[in-house]
């Protein structure tokens, strides 16, 4: 997940603060010198760091906390607050609409990514149904065009530029015209990038926003370069109309905290957030719920967004029906599989379940996983439809391993390990039976319909102690149900 070690780091303050038997001052001020030495760490401004701690203290007085009041909740719903403000800027920025033709121009210093997160921006929209088209103003930077050809060709998004022109203005001005008339809906332009801030770079882009006439220019900038990310985008922003910033390369620094902070602080909204070099480590930046997978809480809402995304509507009632039957055959985990590796980096998709704290994945374990998911793949490609559609582990006997290792490539053992993982999940999909899931099946169906008790069977050991044993589970069930998934975070009883 992103910045890993600041989020383990505050959920480790948060969860000894939960362990201590009475919450007074001394433990109050441990969980805070924590966070804050967390958040100093990640780079965040002191001056910030100091005010969030004595912002919170004036909130969180214990001494006027009557009996039976919930201080752990109180404080964490403090926590989560401060957090929110230090990191929104609090305006929206533009959203382009979907069919009416937006020009989104990019700017940046070159190294930040600019191209890479132009293709990303454009892939993130072609996947919900936008028509983008990518054009190449950079004419400063050589092979500049041909990255962008090439990112573009493997996204399948049309892009327009040029080897001999060597005037941005024009080659920005013919792209945009050209996407138009073919009734693309976002038009979004590359420009020129500099090894530092000066007059010559800051000019071009200023005339490449009159020639196209942006509704949205995004200021891209790399998050190692930590709080100096404040003065940047506030150069950028007095340059050309800044509307939204897009922080890259969030994987591994520990100068993102810094970044994302001090980008706030110049009142910019950040729109998305770059995880890493591929087209889908590309995640939208939305400050509630970034916070709550940075306290450890999860984010549901992405989470379910997620699961609709890779599994297609027509298939959900299908997919909760063979849920509540309790059969699965190796056919529905290689469908499983396929929904996995659709959802994009796997420590990604664990960060947004609650509980589920980032150094259970990490990051050098994630692409591991995916290997074996993907050899799990390869083995089940070469098994009869019998084998696939059968719920009976016996019929796998060592004739037919045999077979499918040949088959597949693969050793026998990974055969025998697809098998045993098969088992697993077999054995969990079978405490799902008689799961009651309404007639017009949908998958917010399983957050109303499943309880505390059935999830404990389900869950890792491991994880299950995370979340807080069965009454932090049914707290998250609590969760799952609720409309206003930041007030469930906080609500309900104390156990």
């Amino acid at each position: 997940m992103v910045l890993a070690q600041l989020s383990g780091s505050i959920s480790r303050a948060l969860q000894q603060m939960s362990n201590a038997t009475i919450i007074d001052e001394k433990v109050l001020n441990e969980c805070l010198n924590e966070i804050s030495r967390a958040l100093l760490q990640a780079d965040v401004q002191f001056k910030m760091v100091r005010d969030m701690q004595t912002n919170i203290k004036k909130i969180v007085n214990l001494d006027d906390l009557a009996a039976g009041h919930n201080k752990r909740k109180i404080i964490q719903q403090a926590v989560f607050n401060e957090l929110c403000k230090m990191l929104d800027p609090g305006k929206p920025s533009f959203t382009p609409k979907k069919g009416k033709t937006s020009i989104i121009m990019f700017v940046g210093l070159q190294g930040s990514g600019k191209t890479t997160t132009c293709t990303k921006y454009a892939y993130y929209h072609q996947k919900k149904g936008w028509k983008p088209a990518l054009v190449c103003a950079d004419t400063f930077r050589a092979g500049a065009f041909d990255q962008l050809k090439q990112n573009a060709t493997k996204a399948k998004i049309p892009f327009y530029g040029s080897y001999m022109e060597s005037d941005p203005l024009k080659i920005a001005a013919e792209g945009v015209e050209r996407f138009k008339k073919e009734n693309c809906d976002l038009i979004i332009v590359d420009t020129s990038g500099r090894h530092k801030q000066e007059a010559a770079l800051f000019e071009e882009m200023r005339q490449v926003s009159e020639a196209t006439k942006p509704d949205l220019v995004i200021f891209v900038m790399d998050s190692s370069i930590g709080q100096v990310a404040f003065d940047q985008a506030q150069a950028f922003k007095q340059s050309v109309a800044v509307g939204a910033v897009i922080v890259t390369k969030m994987d591994g620094h520990a100068k993102g905290g810094g970044s994302l902070s001090a980008v706030a602080a110049t009142k910019s909204p950040v729109i998305f957030i770059g995880t890493g070099e591929h087209m889908d480590e590309f995640e939208v930046f939305d400050v509630k719920p970034f916070v709550s997978r940075l306290l450890g809480m999860g984010d549901w809402s992405g989470f379910m967004d997620k699961i609709h995304e890779v599994v297609p509507m027509d298939q959900q009632p299908e997919l909760l029906q063979k849920l509540t039957e309790g059969n699965f055959t190796l056919r529905i985990m290689y469908e499983q599989f396929q929904n996995i590796l659709k959802m994009g980096p796997i420590g990604q998709v664990f960060s947004m379940i609650p509980g589920f704290s980032a150094e259970l994945m990490p990051k050098g374990r994630e692409k591991e996983s995916q290997a074996r998911i993907k050899r799990f793949m390869t083995v089940m490609d070469s098994m009869t439809n019998e084998e696939l559609d059968s719920s009976n582990p016996k019929l796998m006997n060592e004739s037919r391993i045999l077979r499918v290792a040949r088959g597949s490539g693969r050793p026998v053992r990974e055969v025998e390990e697809m098998l045993e993982e098969y088992k697993r999940l077999a054995k969990v999909w079978s405490k799902m039976k008689g799961l009651k899931i309404p007639k017009k099946g949908d998958m917010s169906a399983l957050s109303r319909n499943m309880n505390a008790q059935h999830m404990s069977k389900v869950l890792p050991p491991q994880m299950l102690k995370q979340i807080g044993g069965m009454g932090g589970l049914q707290n998250l069930m609590k969760q799952m149900g609720s409309k206003d998934l930041m007030n469930g975070m906080f609500g309900g009883e104390d156990r």
